[in-house]
Protein backbone atom coordinates (compact mmCIF):
# COMPACT_ATOMS: atom_id res chain seq x y z
CA UNK A 1 0.00 0.00 0.00
CA UNK A 2 1.34 3.25 -0.97
CA UNK A 3 2.55 5.42 1.87
CA UNK A 4 0.39 8.49 0.58
CA UNK A 5 -2.77 6.80 0.24
CA UNK A 6 -5.21 8.92 2.37
CA UNK A 7 -2.94 11.64 2.88
CA UNK A 8 -4.41 15.16 1.97
CA UNK A 9 -1.85 17.77 -0.63
CA UNK A 10 -2.37 21.49 -1.08
CA UNK A 11 -0.05 22.48 -4.21
CA UNK A 12 0.16 26.35 -5.07
CA UNK A 13 0.80 26.82 -9.13
CA UNK A 14 -0.42 23.56 -9.56
CA UNK A 15 -2.10 23.85 -12.93
CA UNK A 16 0.65 22.93 -15.38
CA UNK A 17 4.29 22.31 -15.26
CA UNK A 18 6.26 21.35 -12.03
CA UNK A 19 2.88 21.89 -9.89
CA UNK A 20 0.86 19.94 -12.36
CA UNK A 21 3.47 16.91 -12.65
CA UNK A 22 3.51 16.79 -8.95
CA UNK A 23 -0.22 16.35 -8.18
CA UNK A 24 -0.41 14.10 -10.56
CA UNK A 25 2.52 12.07 -9.00
CA UNK A 26 1.17 12.52 -5.61
CA UNK A 27 -2.38 11.20 -6.92
CA UNK A 28 -1.04 8.17 -8.22
CA UNK A 29 0.47 6.86 -4.80
CA UNK A 30 -3.31 7.57 -3.67
CA UNK A 31 -3.03 10.73 -2.55
CA UNK A 32 -5.89 13.33 -2.08
CA UNK A 33 -4.80 17.01 -3.61
CA UNK A 34 -6.23 20.31 -3.72
CA UNK A 35 -4.10 22.55 -6.71
CA UNK A 36 -4.51 26.13 -7.12
CA UNK A 37 -3.77 28.37 -9.49
CA UNK A 38 -4.70 31.90 -11.37
CA UNK A 39 -6.16 30.16 -14.41
CA UNK A 40 -9.26 28.04 -13.39
CA UNK A 41 -8.96 26.48 -16.96
CA UNK A 42 -5.78 24.57 -16.15
CA UNK A 43 -6.19 23.79 -12.08
CA UNK A 44 -9.83 22.34 -14.00
CA UNK A 45 -8.35 20.01 -16.14
CA UNK A 46 -5.46 19.02 -13.20
CA UNK A 47 -8.55 18.07 -10.69
CA UNK A 48 -10.61 15.93 -13.14
CA UNK A 49 -7.31 14.34 -14.08
CA UNK A 50 -6.70 13.91 -10.48
CA UNK A 51 -10.30 12.23 -10.11
CA UNK A 52 -10.28 9.82 -13.09
CA UNK A 53 -7.31 8.21 -11.57
CA UNK A 54 -9.05 7.57 -8.47
CA UNK A 55 -8.38 10.23 -5.47
CA UNK A 56 -10.16 13.42 -4.82
CA UNK A 57 -9.17 16.13 -6.40
CA UNK A 58 -9.98 20.19 -5.89
CA UNK A 59 -9.55 22.89 -7.98
CA UNK A 60 -9.43 26.77 -6.32
CA UNK A 61 -8.19 29.73 -8.37
CA UNK A 62 -6.56 32.13 -5.94
CA UNK A 63 -3.62 34.78 -6.14
CA UNK A 64 -0.41 33.29 -4.11
CA UNK A 65 0.88 37.02 -3.02
CA UNK A 66 -2.84 37.65 -1.75
CA UNK A 67 -2.95 36.79 2.08
CA UNK A 68 -7.11 36.84 2.16
CA UNK A 69 -7.16 34.03 -0.64
CA UNK A 70 -4.55 32.19 0.87
CA UNK A 71 -6.53 31.98 4.33
CA UNK A 72 -9.96 31.35 1.95
CA UNK A 73 -8.01 28.04 0.42
CA UNK A 74 -7.09 26.94 3.74
CA UNK A 75 -10.03 26.81 5.21
CA UNK A 76 -11.94 25.09 1.93
CA UNK A 77 -9.20 22.65 1.60
CA UNK A 78 -9.94 21.69 5.49
CA UNK A 79 -13.64 21.75 5.36
CA UNK A 80 -13.05 19.48 1.43
CA UNK A 81 -10.55 17.05 2.73
CA UNK A 82 -9.70 17.69 6.27
CA UNK A 83 -6.60 17.74 7.16
CA UNK A 84 -3.56 19.03 5.01
CA UNK A 85 -0.81 16.59 5.37
CA UNK A 86 1.76 18.13 2.48
CA UNK A 87 2.00 21.37 1.20
CA UNK A 88 3.92 22.57 -1.69
CA UNK A 89 4.86 25.76 -2.16
CA UNK A 90 5.56 25.77 -5.53
CA UNK A 91 3.88 29.19 -7.78
CA UNK A 92 6.72 30.97 -9.32
CA UNK A 93 7.10 34.21 -11.57
CA UNK A 94 10.29 34.14 -13.95
CA UNK A 95 11.06 37.23 -15.66
CA UNK A 96 14.35 36.92 -17.94
CA UNK A 97 16.81 40.48 -18.66
CA UNK A 98 19.67 42.46 -17.69
CA UNK A 99 19.09 43.83 -14.45
CA UNK A 100 19.12 47.82 -16.19
CA UNK A 101 15.88 46.89 -17.75
CA UNK A 102 14.05 45.63 -15.21
CA UNK A 103 11.35 47.99 -13.99
CA UNK A 104 10.28 47.99 -10.08
CA UNK A 105 7.09 46.00 -11.38
CA UNK A 106 9.35 43.32 -12.86
CA UNK A 107 10.96 43.13 -9.46
CA UNK A 108 7.80 43.58 -7.31
CA UNK A 109 5.87 41.11 -9.14
CA UNK A 110 9.01 38.32 -8.97
CA UNK A 111 8.78 39.18 -5.12
CA UNK A 112 5.59 39.19 -4.47
CA UNK A 113 5.08 35.38 -5.84
CA UNK A 114 8.19 33.93 -5.36
CA UNK A 115 9.13 35.11 -1.70
CA UNK A 116 5.87 37.12 -0.35
CA UNK A 117 3.28 34.39 -1.28
CA UNK A 118 5.52 31.71 -0.31
CA UNK A 119 5.61 32.96 3.10
CA UNK A 120 2.10 34.12 3.31
CA UNK A 121 1.06 30.54 2.52
CA UNK A 122 3.42 28.59 4.59
CA UNK A 123 2.39 30.10 7.44
CA UNK A 124 -1.16 29.64 7.16
CA UNK A 125 -0.74 26.06 6.39
CA UNK A 126 2.19 25.90 9.01
CA UNK A 127 -0.56 26.71 11.52
CA UNK A 128 -2.86 23.52 10.60
CA UNK A 129 0.02 21.49 10.92
CA UNK A 130 1.15 22.45 14.14
CA UNK A 131 -2.25 22.10 15.76
CA UNK A 132 -2.06 18.64 13.65
CA UNK A 133 1.75 17.97 14.86
CA UNK A 134 3.04 16.42 11.99
CA UNK A 135 2.98 18.02 8.15
CA UNK A 136 5.17 18.04 5.23
CA UNK A 137 6.38 21.41 3.12
CA UNK A 138 8.52 20.98 0.27
CA UNK A 139 9.33 24.25 -0.77
CA UNK A 140 10.28 24.95 -4.59
CA UNK A 141 13.21 26.87 -4.51
CA UNK A 142 15.87 26.32 -7.56
CA UNK A 143 19.49 26.34 -8.56
CA UNK A 144 19.40 29.94 -8.44
CA UNK A 145 18.73 29.87 -4.55
CA UNK A 146 22.23 28.78 -4.69
CA UNK A 147 24.27 30.84 -7.24
CA UNK A 148 23.92 33.90 -9.68
CA UNK A 149 23.15 33.58 -13.48
CA UNK A 150 23.28 36.93 -16.05
CA UNK A 151 19.80 38.65 -16.92
CA UNK A 152 18.13 36.42 -13.36
CA UNK A 153 18.52 39.56 -10.50
CA UNK A 154 15.06 39.77 -9.70
CA UNK A 155 14.63 35.49 -9.86
CA UNK A 156 17.69 34.89 -8.12
CA UNK A 157 17.29 37.23 -5.16
CA UNK A 158 13.51 36.06 -4.62
CA UNK A 159 15.13 32.46 -4.65
CA UNK A 160 17.78 33.34 -2.51
CA UNK A 161 15.45 34.56 -0.30
CA UNK A 162 12.89 31.03 -0.32
CA UNK A 163 15.77 29.17 0.66
CA UNK A 164 16.28 31.30 3.53
CA UNK A 165 13.19 30.97 4.72
CA UNK A 166 12.91 27.19 3.73
CA UNK A 167 16.19 26.81 6.83
CA UNK A 168 13.93 29.09 9.29
CA UNK A 169 10.91 27.31 8.57
CA UNK A 170 12.70 23.88 9.03
CA UNK A 171 14.21 24.82 12.68
CA UNK A 172 11.13 26.87 13.76
CA UNK A 173 8.35 23.97 12.76
CA UNK A 174 10.59 20.49 13.80
CA UNK A 175 9.44 20.93 17.45
CA UNK A 176 6.04 20.13 16.18
CA UNK A 177 6.76 17.74 14.20
CA UNK A 178 6.88 19.48 10.50
CA UNK A 179 9.45 18.38 7.94
CA UNK A 180 10.75 21.61 5.64
CA UNK A 181 12.46 20.56 2.86
CA UNK A 182 13.78 22.51 -0.14
CA UNK A 183 14.11 21.15 -4.11
CA UNK A 184 16.55 23.06 -6.20
CA UNK A 185 16.39 22.17 -9.50
CA UNK A 186 18.32 23.49 -12.77
CA UNK A 187 16.62 24.14 -15.94
CA UNK A 188 13.39 22.45 -16.24
CA UNK A 189 11.36 22.38 -19.12
CA UNK A 190 8.28 24.49 -18.57
CA UNK A 191 6.15 27.07 -20.35
CA UNK A 192 7.48 29.40 -17.43
CA UNK A 193 11.06 28.97 -18.95
CA UNK A 194 10.01 28.90 -22.64
CA UNK A 195 8.04 32.20 -22.57
CA UNK A 196 11.13 33.78 -20.46
CA UNK A 197 13.81 32.19 -22.45
CA UNK A 198 12.79 31.56 -26.19
CA UNK A 199 15.87 31.39 -27.41
CA UNK A 200 17.45 28.28 -25.05
CA UNK A 201 17.94 24.89 -26.21
CA UNK A 202 15.60 23.14 -23.79
CA UNK A 203 16.62 20.07 -25.39
CA UNK A 204 18.61 18.37 -22.35
CA UNK A 205 16.60 20.18 -19.68
CA UNK A 206 15.17 18.30 -16.97
CA UNK A 207 11.37 17.58 -17.62
CA UNK A 208 8.56 18.63 -14.58
CA UNK A 209 8.15 14.57 -13.89
CA UNK A 210 11.70 14.49 -12.81
CA UNK A 211 11.12 16.85 -10.14
CA UNK A 212 7.48 15.22 -9.42
CA UNK A 213 9.63 12.13 -8.33
CA UNK A 214 12.05 13.95 -6.09
CA UNK A 215 8.41 15.47 -4.34
CA UNK A 216 7.56 11.81 -3.95
CA UNK A 217 10.26 11.00 -2.22
CA UNK A 218 10.45 13.58 0.15
CA UNK A 219 7.20 12.98 1.28
CA UNK A 220 7.35 8.93 1.46
CA UNK A 221 10.28 9.75 3.50
CA UNK A 222 10.82 8.08 7.20
CA UNK A 223 10.41 9.69 9.84
CA UNK A 224 13.37 8.88 11.12
CA UNK A 225 15.35 10.68 8.24
CA UNK A 226 15.13 13.81 6.71
CA UNK A 227 16.45 15.88 3.36
CA UNK A 228 16.36 19.26 4.28
CA UNK A 229 17.45 20.17 0.94
CA UNK A 230 18.21 18.69 -2.23
CA UNK A 231 20.05 20.66 -5.61
CA UNK A 232 19.10 18.08 -8.96
CA UNK A 233 20.41 19.68 -11.98
CA UNK A 234 20.85 18.63 -16.12
CA UNK A 235 23.12 15.86 -16.35
CA UNK A 236 24.93 18.10 -19.41
CA UNK A 237 25.25 21.03 -16.59
CA UNK A 238 28.17 21.36 -14.48
CA UNK A 239 28.12 20.56 -10.92
CA UNK A 240 27.39 23.03 -8.05
CA UNK A 241 30.88 22.36 -5.30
Amino acid sequence: MSELRGKNALITGGGRGIGRAIALAFCEKGCNVAVTARSTDEIESVAQEICSIGPKGICIKADVSNEQEAKNTVLKVQEELGSIDIFVNNAGVFICKPFTELTMDDWDRTMSVNLRGAFIWARQVAKVMMKQKSGIIINMCSSASRKAYVDQMAYVASKHGLLGLSRCLNLELKPYGIKVHAICPGGVDTRLTADARPDADRSEWMQPKDIAHVAVMLATQSNRASIDEIYIRRYDATPIY
